[in-house]
């Protein structure tokens, strides 16, 4: 009876078992050695399906086109991975918040957008137009699209207030003295410094600086404004102050406004869309109004600054 049981077993159980994760070691190993290339890591990557487990994606409809788009955009520097698949749209005329903890890779967003940095993977689309893909011509020619508020104004130290508004204009455009003049002197009365045109960085107050780059970041006209941080040092009066002004601006030449901040009152007082972002992937984005009531634990306590939730020291 024995011998007739011993017959019967199914030949793969003679078969010695070996984990199907060792097979795959040796399989990625001899693509390596196939393909010349060095890893520096022999482990397969794995992914922590727990880790994103507040990043529902979810894209909330504002009504409007999208003047600039991230596509499933992949960015790394050496093994710090900063963006980790983001979709994310900015919408046209309205102004933006992205919004999330410190190292998420706001500001590298900034860096894309303008063609500073490009993307590992995915694409990123300005006006429906892949920024990757562009020539160095229609690259310059895509940034002026733009203007930039950096977060200490980035004023040119050697330049008076006025020369600092005035550079763009003669950097980029062929207007005479008189024209320039004219658009200068709007814009610094816009932002209230009408009467500082003269001074040097050095004798502005960190609000003024501020208010000066702003100032810069309009003179040509551009359809979307950036803003890195403009809070970043100032007391939370000139803070509620700069924000109005964003506000007046912004209803006075429309256009897309992107602001990257963790102040959160700021957004309250300005935001009419938001992106939440977190370990490189959006975790909701919409209208204000809705993420400020999200029912998702980690937007609700980052926009309402609680200590209980999902985001720790970390």
């Amino acid at each position: 009876m024995d011998d007739e049981r011993d017959d019967e077993r199914d030949p793969k159980d003679e078969e010695p078992t070996e984990p199907l994760r060792e097979e795959e070691l040796r399989r990625d190993e001899r693509r390596r050695r196939e393909s010349g290339r060095v890893s520096v890591v022999n482990e397969p990557q794995r992914f922590d399906d727990d880790e994103f487990r507040w990043h529902t994606g979810l894209n909330r409809p504002t009504g409007a086109a999208d003047a600039v788009e991230f596509v499933d955009v992949h960015k790394a520097f050496g093994r710090n991975k900063i963006l980790r698949g983001l979709n994310m749209g900015i919408p046209e005329g309205r102004i933006s918040m992205i919004l999330g903890p410190s190292g998420t890779g706001k500001s590298v967003c900034i860096k894309h957008m303008v063609g500073l940095l490009y993307p590992d993977e995915g694409d990123v689309l300005v006006h429906g137009e892949s920024v990757p893909n562009m020539t160095d011509d229609e690259l310059f020619e895509m940034r002026k699209k733009f203007g930039v508020l950096f977060q200490d104004g980035a004023l040119f130290g050697s330049m008076n207030l006025y020369d600092n508004v005035a550079f763009p204009l003669r950097q980029h455009t062929d207007k005479g003295e008189e024209e320039i003049h004219e658009i200068v002197d709007r814009r610094l009365t816009e932002v209230g410094l009408a009467d500082s045109g003269d001074k040097m960085p050095n004798e502005l107050s960190g609000g003024m600086r501020k208010r000066a780059g702003f100032a810069r970041a309009l003179v040509l006209d551009p359809d979307i404004v950036l803003f890195d941080e403009p809070d970043s040092g100032l007391d939370p009066v000139r803070t509620a102050l700069l924000c109005e002004l964003i506000q007046e601006i912004h209803e006075e030449n429309g256009g897309a406004y992107v602001v990257i901040t963790h102040d959160i009152m700021s957004a309250r007082r300005v935001a009419e869309h938001i992106s939440v972002l977190w370990k490189g992937r959006i975790v909701e984005s919409g209208p204000a109004e809705e993420l400020f009531n999200s029912d998702n634990a980690f937007v609700r306590q980052f926009l309402s600054g609680e200590s209980q939730g999902p985001l720790g020291m970390e």
